[in-house]
């Protein structure tokens, strides 16, 4: 253990541009890892899910996201020193080029994290048709800013020995930095691709083939023992002159905490959970009556149930949105249409993104499932929906010409189409009244969706989000809301949106005592 999170081995796996296979990279590197009996905390740079999943898999330890737009530099720090206190090395993986961010300055790029955790880096590149120009490209990565410390290369895509050699000698001889690998082109069959990136783990039958056969390119092909010699060169992390503070509430948002009393959520001592069979770490402080006990209130009230929808339609979930449920005194009760026939005694729920189009016949024949779930929504009970769960509130999926009908909470339909809707960060700015936040508050977030909205037969007023940045559903506003129920294509993340889990904790609360 490192209480003080000074002395953190640790690395950044990054690239020149999006698609040069660091992903894939990041994988073997963790799992080889792994095997040697290192401990492994991965984390992601950026808000995606999928590639998160992967690295979990990979570390048999859930992955945390680290994002400085939807994250303050108070929470990225925190979250990272949390999360690898009780690890021997920690994996970073970037996002896009080492330097793209939605800004000039870079603010939110992969070496804005870099220099934040103080980390070395490791740049991957892909190396197709290229050979000596390859170390102009990262003499120019070297020198663009001094702050970020890249030392050393992995080649990717090599097509052969003679290839490689060009690459190691040109890039080690102008650019002074050594090459710890050089990984031969991959067939599709080791990671099957869909929309943004690599499938989802549990979409994918053949996930620990696919994490062995990458282990051993990786065992193979990269000097796996410099990586972790560079991971322990990273110099320490001196956080008291950070001014750290450990509080939820420091989310690089303007939201404002619907909370009684801005009651904070603690996150202490961990237990294991599961989710999508790998072992998780949810954090939490107390039993969960306990740790629903209201300022001023002696007795602790029993937990409400908050029902997550988790399987392979519905899987895009942040741990620490989880665990801000059952801190914030709820038990959390997974369930699942694909699954379960019917649905359990529940005070709220809480549906997150996916690929419900990929599932759509098998939503459909369950009709016990939403037609319950309607019946539940019309008499006021809270359901928070992103993205996905949007989607199966609605009235039908349509999918290359057929309908596809799902819970018809919401009056809306939805066509897919085979490129992005939305995609990238968003900024939403309430503006209706709602169960779940205060009308001013400005939330980030981010989208990912190949659908869109083709017939909506509510009233602009049940729309209560503006879109600041972003689609959302019309390119201007987002946030459907019928009774206690609000659904939105915009993803939060419970550090950065820290009166969400709250407020959802409020309303089941509210909700199990009008069920008694």
């Amino acid at each position: 253990m490192q209480p003080d999170g000074r002395e953190i081995p640790r690395i950044i796996i990054a690239a020149l541009r999006g698609g040069s296979g660091k992903t894939v990279l990041s994988i073997g590197i963790i799992a080889a890892l792994s095997k040697l009996g290192t401990s492994v905390a991965p984390f992601k740079k950026g808000p995606d899910y999928i590639d998160a999943g992967w690295l979990a898999l990979a570390a048999d330890r859930p992955c945390y996201n680290l994002d400085s737009f939807l994250l303050s530099r108070n929470d990225n720090l925190q979250s990272f020193l949390d999360h690898s206190a009780d690890c021997s090395v920690s994996v970073i993986e970037g996002n896009r080029g080492l330097f793209d961010g939605i800004d000039l300055e870079g603010s939110t790029s992969t070496a804005a994290l870099a220099k934040l955790l103080k980390c070395p880096v490791v740049l991957c590149v892909d190396c197709t048709k290229i050979t000596r120009t390859m170390a102009a490209m990262v003499m120019g990565c070297a020198q663009f800013d001094a702050d970020v410390m890249i030392k050393a290369v992995i080649l990717n895509r090599v097509a052969n020995q003679r290839h490689e050699k060009k690459l190691r000698e040109s890039i080690e001889h102008y650019c002074g930095i050594p090459v710890l690998g050089a990984i031969p082109k991959l067939g599709h069959q080791h990671f099957p691709e869909r929309h943004l990136g690599l499938v989802p783990t549990p979409e994918h039958d053949w996930a620990q083939d696919s994490i062995a056969a990458v282990t051993k390119i990786a065992e193979k092909h990269i000097d796996i023992q410099a990586i972790i010699k560079i991971a322990r060169q990273a110099p320490d992390l001196n956080i008291e002159d950070r001014g750290l503070k450990r509080e939820w509430g420091m989310g690089n948002t303007e939201t404002r905490d619907p909370r009684p009393e801005n009651q904070s959520l603690s996150r202490a001592s961990c237990i294991q959970h599961r989710v999508s069979g790998v072992n998780r770490t949810a954090t939490r402080n107390q039993e969960p009556a306990a740790r629903n006990q209201q300022p001023g209130i002696s007795d602790p009230q029993p937990a409400p149930k908050i029902g997550i929808i988790r399987d392979s339609a519905f899987q895009f979930y942040y741990p620490e949105n989880i665990d801000a449920l059952s801190d914030g005194g709820a038990e959390v009760v997974f369930i699942s249409p694909l699954n379960d026939r019917d649905l359990p005694v529940l005070d709220a729920l809480y549906i997150g993104g996916g690929f419900p189009e990929t599932h759509a016949e098998q939503l459909a024949a369950n009709k016990k499932f939403s037609e319950k779930l309607k019946t539940l929504a019309q008499t006021g009970f809270p359901i928070y929906a992103e993205c996905g769960g949007l989607m199966y509130l609605g009235e039908k999926l349509v999918l290359e010409g057929k309908s596809y009908p799902m819970a018809g909470i919401l009056p809306v339909t939805f066509d897919f189409y085979k490129r992005p809707q939305g995609h990238g960060y968003t900024i939403v700015h309430v503006e209706g009244e709602n169960p779940y936040y205060d009308v001013g508050t400005v939330i980030k977030g981010h989208e990912f969706h190949y659908s869109r909205v083709s017939n909506w037969a509510g009233d602009k007023n049940d729309l209560v989000f503006r879109m600041k940045r972003g689609v959302g559903i019309d390119k201007d506003r987002d946030g459907i809301l019928y009774k206690n129920v609000l659904a939105t294509y915009t993803h939060v993340h419970a550090l950065g949106t820290p009166g969400w889990a709250g407020a959802l904790v409020r309303n089941a609360i509210e909700f199990k005592k009008l069920r008694k």
